[in-house]
């Protein structure tokens, strides 16, 4: 039976009803989104806590990227540690839970209306990740094999919960004021947690896994995977204490150090595994993938220029910093997702469709369940649009902007057609 990650054991494969939702939803919220986006293009540069860049911030952290993480995760960690997933109920209930959550909060950043919609987005969300880390540690814990992998997903969850725990409080001190400081001068602590601690620990984590597995590469070194989650880890926790106890901008250069080290080291895992691979000849799909790993240096070289700048003033550089949270969610996020769907959802359609017809014989390979050319038009349409709008953010000209995120939404409305197209896949042999 084909997985996401080829393994033929079926008591590894989650049913394809508990991941395929987080699919569809993710790629509906990508669409709603990029439609912002274009509407939003003259008032998202003005602040970075202008209602509509908090809410598109949001749909693209939440509704894009962490679905669809969610629902690969419902299928990938059970791979990973050899054993079932505990729960199909409590990742129904994730899936509710956060489908519901998702818009109700998006909808009362959009108004910036703190009030019920907002704080009750914001508890169900967090009542979602609590079921998706109890699935999560109680599969880790029933199962015998324990791996680097799994262990940064499990990690990251948690720091998914502790980001989501930091932005509720966030929405209701906005009501209450039971915080020593505003709302916006948390922001800094709420976003990183959840960049770093989520993403970027999950994404290494889950990347050099999948990356060798579809390079078809003989490199593995869970010694340098090990070393990388100590640097992430560590230079979050220490940039979580500086940032609650101390006022000094300077010490934020040593957990900004220690993150770029891992940055590197992973960018240099995968090169190994791209030089080491046994298929020569790399697709589309994984073109983008490693392109997501290049981007993932943007957004440090803009952090320490953002950092630099503050040590020197007092003076914070709004383009700097919106440009910095765009290339974040609408680059290497979205590129490493853009590039992993379409090596991940084949297998999952492909599994559910064929498996019991596999006797039969003649059955397509999962990669002609999509189409090839639609998936190179996006990525065209996605470089481009992604450039231009940084662009556009620097240079002040709204026009640049208005079609770079015209662009942008025909990036999501060509992924959302092959991913509807992969959804409604029917039995085809040849």
């Amino acid at each position: 039976m084909f997985t996401v990650t080829g393994n033929t054991e079926t008591s590894t494969t989650t049913s394809y009803r508990v991941v395929l939702p987080f699919y569809l939803y993710a790629a509906v919220a990508f669409f709603v989104a990029t439609i912002l986006l274009l509407l939003s293009a003259t008032s998202i540069t003005e602040h970075y806590f202008h209602p509509h860049a908090l809410a598109i911030t949001h749909i693209m952290a939440l509704g894009w990227g962490t679905m669809i993480i969610l629902g690969a995760g419902h299928q990938l960690v059970p791979v990973l540690i050899e054993g079932k997933l505990y729960s199909n109920k409590l990742a129904y209930t994730s899936f509710v839970l956060a489908a519901i959550g998702i818009p109700l909060l998006v909808y009362g950043f959009y108004l910036f209306n703190m009030g019920w919609p907002a704080k009750w987005g914001g508890r169900l969300i967090f009542l979602a990740i609590i079921a998706y880390l109890i699935n999560l540690a109680v599969s880790i814990t029933k199962s015998r094999h324990r791996n680097v992998h799994a262990i940064f997903v499990l990690t990251a969850t948690i720091w998914l919960l502790a980001t989501a725990t930091v932005g509720l409080m966030l929405v209701y001190n906005f009501n209450y004021h039971f915080m020593p400081a505003s709302s916006v001068e948390f922001l800094p602590l709420h976003a990183h947690v959840g960049i770093i601690g989520w993403f970027l620990l999950l994404i290494i984590g889950v990347g050099s896994r999948l990356i060798p597995m579809f390079l078809i590469s003989k490199y593995n070194n869970p010694r340098r995977l090990w070393s990388i989650y100590a640097l992430i880890n560590g230079g979050l926790l220490a940039f979580v204490f500086i940032f609650l106890y101390t006022s000094s901008r300077s010490l934020l250069l040593f957990p900004l150090s220690f993150v770029a080290i891992a940055i590197v080291l992973f960018g240099n895992y995968c090169y190994k595994s791209y030089q080491q691979r046994i298929r020569k000849k790399v697709d589309e799909q994984m073109k983008v993938s490693l392109l997501s790993v290049l981007m993932m240096l943007l957004p440090v070289i803009f952090v320490i220029v953002i950092v630099a700048l503050l040590i020197m003033s007092s003076a914070e550089n709004i383009q700097l910093v919106i440009a910095y949270g765009f290339i974040i969610f609408f680059g290497w996020v979205t590129a490493i997702i853009l590039g992993m769907t379409f090596k991940t959802l084949p297998f999952i359609v492909w599994n559910k469709v064929y498996h019991q017809l596999a006797g039969r014989g003649g059955s397509p390979n999962p990669k002609d369940l999509f189409n090839n050319r639609i998936f190179q038009c996006m990525a065209i349409s996605y470089i481009l649009g992604f450039i231009l709008f940084t662009a556009g953010i620097f240079l002040g000209y709204e026009y640049v902007r208005q079609v770079a995120a015209a662009l942008l939404v025909c990036t999501s409305l060509l992924y959302n057609v092959n991913v509807i197209k992969l959804l409604m896949h029917k039995p085809v042999f040849v």
